[in-house]
């Protein structure tokens, strides 16, 4: 009987055991267990020494899955080699593409979207590799297109080979016949007699151009401090002009308000000009040769040449006889012919 108990008690420790081994590899494990993988191939033709089963395969920084089997292939159509390198990768990792829907393959669309595989450096100290997938549409894509296993991701040609395929593509001979051929010329022309004559005159013009630049230096400073004064005067001339602008300006505006319409002055001379426009039609009216005016004019200058006249007789009458204004006039005889008196003005005139 304690046989038997004890049979059943290891049995017990060892389901319980088992037990906790599963949830131990599902605790540790993250649930990669159950995770749903799609295997992929990639073609790559260089070399891929350094990249090992287990190489992680990342997408932008992003884990995706692991490198799960490296081989080699022969292709007997195109005669070369290939390295196929199959990768599981945790399609459920990238979101957002599905529509919320489970099962539905997403790879082939980010393929059609420009999807390449690239070998990149895991660490510059192992030299180990990893495979580094991205959206690279403008690069040219390398594709096997076999019609039959896992999905294809075309793969990318790293830096590192595509400088060794133009390197492979150059001829280093005729190159380093060229750079011969070029080093040949350029020691003939500098052994050349007239090469070496039209080096010295540089270098004289090049002596010539610095003693020039010395002077220009020396003269510079003179000229420096001209332009500085003659600048400075240029600007009080400048403040001058500005403060005989606004002057003018403000005279302008003042005589543009005296000589506004509406303004006293105007209204002023057109009242003095139709007063002296009146005053001109009035002595227009005056001085008409009927007006009443010019006949009484008429009269008093007929007045005062009689009255002139008789003045005149009087000196004459005192020039002959002084005592005239004692005795008074006396009549002239009978028998005498008085003589008219004389005019001189008539007597003068032409």
């Amino acid at each position: 009987m304690s046989r038997r108990g004890n049979a059943t008690l290891i049995g017990a420790f060892v389901v319980l055991g088992l037990i906790l081994a599963t949830a131990a590899v599902i605790v540790i494990g993250g649930g990669e267990i159950f995770a749903r993988r799609e295997r992929v191939v990639m073609h790559f033709s260089g070399s891929i020494y350094g990249l090992q089963v287990g190489a992680p395969v990342v997408f932008r920084g992003v884990r995706l899955g692991n490198v799960s089997s490296i081989s080699v292939a022969y292709d007997k159509q195109r005669d070369e080699f290939s390295i196929p390198v199959l990768a599981d990768i945790e399609t459920e990792a990238i979101r957002g593409l599905a529509n919320g829907k489970t099962g539905v393959p997403i790879l082939p669309g980010l393929v059609e979207r420009g999807l390449r595989a690239q070998l990149s450096m895991q660490s510059l100290l192992t030299g180990q590799l990893y495979v580094d997938l991205d959206l690279r549409p403008d690069k040219q894509p390398r594709l096997r297109n076999a019609a039959e296993g896992p999905l294809e991701i075309p793969t990318v040609d790293t830096p590192i080979q595509e400088i060794k395929n133009q390197i492979d593509g150059l001829d280093i001979r005729r190159l380093v016949d060229d750079v011969s051929t070029i080093a040949a010329t350029a020691r003939g022309i500098v052994t050349d007699q007239q090469v070496r004559q039209s080096l010295s005159d540089v270098a004289a013009s090049v002596s010539n151009l610095r003693r020039f630049s010395e002077q220009l230096d020396r003269r510079f400073g003179p000229l420096a401090d001209s332009a500085t004064r003659t600048s400075d005067k240029l600007g009080q001339a400048a403040d001058s002009i500005n403060d005989t602008a606004q002057r003018f300006s403000g005279t302008a505006q003042r005589a543009n308000a005296l000589l506004a319409p509406d303004s006293p002055l105007v209204r002023g001379l057109q009242q003095t000009s139709e007063q002296l426009s009146q005053l001109a039609l009035s002595l227009r009216q005056q001085t008409d040769a009927e007006s009443p005016l010019v006949l009484q004019l008429d009269n008093t200058l007929r007045d005062v040449s009689r009255a002139a006249r008789a003045l005149r007789e009087l000196a004459e009458l005192l020039d002959r006889r002084p005592d005239a204004l004692l005795r008074g006039r006396q009549a002239p005889p009978a028998d005498a012919t008085v003589a008219p008196p004389t005019n001189p003005a008539k007597e003068k005139a032409p």
